[in-house]
């Protein structure tokens, strides 16, 4: 009996003992996390600077050795730059003049035949020929002097790289592979000589292309509400006379300039009414500074949904204010920061100010803050709402503008205590809106059909298409240029002018400038344009009624961007883009009957609609624990917020108590998802950080790396197949990216092997961003190749969700939720089917297909998520990897 009782006060002395070391470890990693985030903070407080350096002395000292240097050097130099610059120029004009001759030749015989001309210019004539004979000849001579010679190879030593060398001198010109696109265009598009009856054909294909009419119906008409007694809208050819005082002057919230700074000093959360385009984006920050909120040495901030509306607003505002963009008015986005310690109107994505919260919760820095296009409803839009709201309350110096157009201003009004509206009245033509008498089977086709049905029979005025994505706007780019070159001189100039997220910004930037004389702009836009951005001439609008939209399951815990029907809202706001400037027309591509009875009254807000991984953490980093109450505009489903905090949980980011681990506020420094993030963390222990950097920044412009033109599949397919790695896709784009650093980043290294070289360059930015972030969360930057099982392993540890075996059928099947899915075809393991594998994600076309796979053992789950794996999921018959001829021949089945 003694004995027992003594067992039982040892068993219960033991579970208080692990109890306690539990505890103590919790603590343990509470202080350190603090510890950290103080670090983090003392880091930020040192460096404010990011892109334009602050003048120092030691700046001034440097700038004068310079210039004495660049004095005595010139006198030096300029001789033989001048007998360079003069065998260049004598080397161009001899190819300028031999083209001349050639045209001269050509022009010649295509208009007078030889029965026509006289025997002096017969005689002409021939001297002209010989002298162009004589000038090829001496051109071939020269080339065999050029003719390259045989020589030794040179020594390659073992570890040595071998040298890239660039076939095309002139790629290393900036801009290259735009200028070298855009001659390839204007050659195919030039106007040949011979084809005598290309006038009859051109009549005839004319004829053919127009016969294909939509049938629209004028139903309704938006009404103009353009005030009487102010001036109306100027013309696109009056708005060039104009210097941009007066543009600002035109805007409609012009005259409410004085009223609204008023209403601004007098109330401290004031929410802003008015029409897209009504200058509330642009002219109110300035308005703001014109009034000195900015005086104390504090910034106004502005937020945008897109990144796009943020750069490109950034720019035209730092225009009119006559300052260099950087300087006084400056932009932050993920992955780009284009400010300094002298900015004082700073633009920034709503992403990026949940970021600025973690170093400054109270965003002492600013006197006014701008949530701008707050009715898009994103769902960082929606978190900002509540944080906002709260710091209001303590912060009364704090002003606040919510910025909406003309939806949900009641709706905000109430959720920030009943807050003042203060209404610009858009100054907006009437719109005729029409719709077509059937549906319409293919809308990319509609759309096409309709901008040439508008071009050939419309007034002149620029057209404005919404498409869903990227490739819909490329394949609706393709399909113009290739109808508008068939009809070549019958209509005016067409300019086609894509533009969505993943466009550089300098393609980016020309929609905006000016259309030029007797021609047409048409715009192939994303719903980016439906209210982010304010294009000038816009009279004509098509809209297919349809947009991207990303959904999240909770109950299989998987994401798909999908094509769906706008809503009302949605749909006449973009029918007020067409009634901007002049009196407009917008074409639905879709019945009156579906508008009324199919499409919803107002777009789901996109908190209620997708995974709340990334939010959560945030909220938790800023010390919001009970996420169950925060005060949420429209709060999020009870599942999705528990999934979400499930997933942090099993991710490590959180404890058994709730509460942020140190390894969840490092993970938070990252604007990833959080299983990327512990992907990145964990790449420390792997010792492969190098690689899985690089890996993320690959990962992050997957969907545009490998090009692949119609005309050239094979040749594509093949370049891309020599990338593929045994093991799987992250270690293909591994691949693909460690080639091109080694052929010193080369635009021709991407042209031969049909790679998008801007692709490229967005991932070796945003590689550059990780790195820096990853020192700045004290990670160090270490290689782990050539080996690769520590590089899988780093991506097993932060994607251990996204894990599917193969059946017996031959199909895979996600481990927990036993859901059917298939390798995507241009996947490297598409043929291979091993025994389990890792997905990056799901996509969902004809079938739910993975993408970016690599394979993985079933033993590293137990490694890198015990606590969420039981060693009895993992066992089955055939854990060892199927035999290739067996796998293939049960899929054959």
């Amino acid at each position: 009996m003694a004995s027992r009782r003594k067992h039982e006060a040892s068993s219960s002395s033991s579970e208080d003992s692990s109890v306690d070391s539990k505890e103590e470890a919790r603590r343990r990693d509470i202080k350190e996390r603090d510890e950290f985030a103080q670090r983090l903070k003392q880091k930020d407080e040192g460096r404010t600077r990011k892109v334009v350096e602050s003048t120092s002395r030691k700046a001034y000292e440097e700038a004068a050795k310079r210039l004495k240097l660049e004095a005595e050097d010139r006198d030096k130099l300029l001789p033989k730059l001048r007998i360079h610059s003069r065998r260049q120029y004598l080397e161009k004009r001899k190819d300028d003049k031999v083209a001349e001759l050639e045209a001269d030749i050509l022009d010649d015989e295509y208009l007078f035949e030889e029965s026509q001309i006289t025997e002096r210019e017969r005689q002409d004539r021939e001297y002209k020929r010989s002298l162009l004979q004589i000038a090829k000849e001496h051109e071939k001579a020269r080339e065999l002097e050029r003719v390259q010679r045989y020589h030794m190879p040179k020594d390659i030593k073992k570890g040595d790289k071998e040298e890239y060398v660039e076939v095309d001198e002139r790629e290393k010109v900036p801009n290259a592979e735009q200028k070298k696109w855009e001659a390839e265009q204007l050659a195919s598009a030039v106007y040949k000589f011979g084809s005598k009856d290309a006038k009859a054909r051109q009549q005839e294909e004319y004829e053919l292309l127009l016969d294909d009419q939509i049938d629209f119906v004028q139903a309704l008409r938006l009404d103009g509400t353009k005030d009487k007694d102010r001036k109306p809208v100027v013309s696109e050819a009056d708005r060039k006379k104009m210097d941009i005082e007066e543009t600002k002057k035109s805007l409609p919230v012009y005259p409410f300039k004085e009223d609204l700074i008023a209403a601004i000093k007098e109330h401290q959360i004031l929410i802003i009414e008015g029409e897209t385009g009504s200058g509330k984006t642009t002219q109110i920050p300035q308005y703001l500074y014109e009034a000195g909120f900015t005086n104390d040495g504090k910034k106004i901030g502005c937020t945008q949904p897109r990144r796009v509306a943020a750069m490109s607003v950034a720019a035209r505002v730092a225009q009119e204010m006559g300052v260099k963009l950087g300087n006084e008015v400056g932009y932050s986005i993920r992955f780009e920061d284009c400010t300094s310690e002298r900015t004082v109107i700073k633009y920034m994505t709503d992403g990026t100010l949940h970021r600025e919260f973690l170093s400054e919760p109270d965003l002492a820095s600013y006197s006014v803050m701008i949530i701008d296009e707050a009715h898009e409803r994103t769902l960082h839009t929606d978190i900002l709402f509540g944080l906002v709201k709260d710091i209001a309350r303590f912060r009364v110096d704090l002003k606040l503008l919510i910025s909406s157009a003309t939806l949900d201003a009641e709706k905000f009004s109430e959720f920030f205590d009943d807050a003042n509206i203060f209404r610009i009245p858009g100054r907006r033509f009437p719109v005729d809106i029409y719709y077509t008498k059937a549906p319409e089977a293919d809308y990319i086709d509609a759309c096409v059909v309709s901008v040439l049905q508008i071009h050939a029979t419309q007034p002149l005025g620029d057209i404005l298409v919404f498409l869903t994505g990227q490739e819909e706007i490329e394949a609706c780019q393709e399909m113009l240029q290739d109808r508008v070159k068939r009809l070549g001189s019958k209509l005016k100039e067409l300019l086609i002018l894509p533009i969505y997220a993943n466009l550089p910004s300098d393609m980016q930037a020309k929609i905006f400038e000016p259309t030029p004389p007797n021609a047409r702009k048409v715009v192939l836009a994303t719903n980016i344009a439906e209210t982010s951005l304010t294009i000038d001439n816009i009279i004509y609008v098509i809209d297919p009624g349809f947009a991207k939209q990303n959904n999240f399951n909770s109950r299989t815990g998987m994401e798909t961007l999908m094509v769906v029907p706008i809503s009302k809202a949605s749909a006449n706001q973009r029918a007020g883009r067409a009634g901007r400037v002049a009196p407009g027309k917008c074409f639905r591509l879709y019945t009156a009957w579906a508008y009324k009875h199919e499409l919803e009254e107002n777009t789901v807000p996109e908190i209620q609609r997708i995974n709340l991984g990334n939010a959560v953490l945030m909220l938790k980093a800023l010390g919001i624990n009970d996420l169950l109450h925060f005060d949420f505009l429209d709060p999020p489903p009870h599942e999705t917020l528990v999934l979400a905090l499930e997933q942090l949980y099993a991710l490590g980011a959180l404890n058994h108590h709730g509460e942020l681990t140190k390894l969840g506020r490092r993970m938070a420094e990252f604007p990833v998802d959080p299983m990327m993030a512990k992907m990145l963390l964990a790449s420390e222990k792997y010792k492969c950080s190098e690689e899985v950097v690089t890996i993320a920044a690959m990962l992050s412009v997957n969907g545009a790396i490998f090009y692949r033109p119609k005309d050239k599949i094979i040749h594509a397919d093949t370049a891309r197949k020599n990338f593929n790695h045994m093991h799987g896709d992250h270690l293909s784009l591994l691949q693909v990216y460690n080639q091109w650093a080694e052929s010193d980043y080369s635009t021709q290294w991407c042209y031969e092997n049909y790679i998008q070289f801007r692709s490229m360059k967005r991932a070796r930015d945003v590689r550059e961003q990780l790195v820096g972030l990853m020192q700045r969360v004290e990670i160090e930057m270490v290689s782990g190749l050539p080996e690769t099982i520590n590089i899988r392993k780093a991506i097993t540890s932060g994607y251990f969700y996204h894990i599917a075996r193969l059946s017996k059928g031959g199909h895979y099947k996600t481990v927990k939720h036993n859901q059917t899915v298939m390798i995507h075809p241009n996947s490297a393991l598409f043929e291979e089917l091993p025994r389990w594998v890792l997905y990056h994600e799901l996509v969902f076309t004809t079938k739910e297909y993975m993408r970016s796979v690599i394979e993985i053992e079933s033993k590293w789950l137990l490694e890198a998520a015990p606590h969420y794996y039981k060693p009895k999921e993992l066992e089955d018959s055939t854990n060892k990897k199927m035999p290739k001829t067996v796998g293939r021949a049960t899929l054959a089945e």
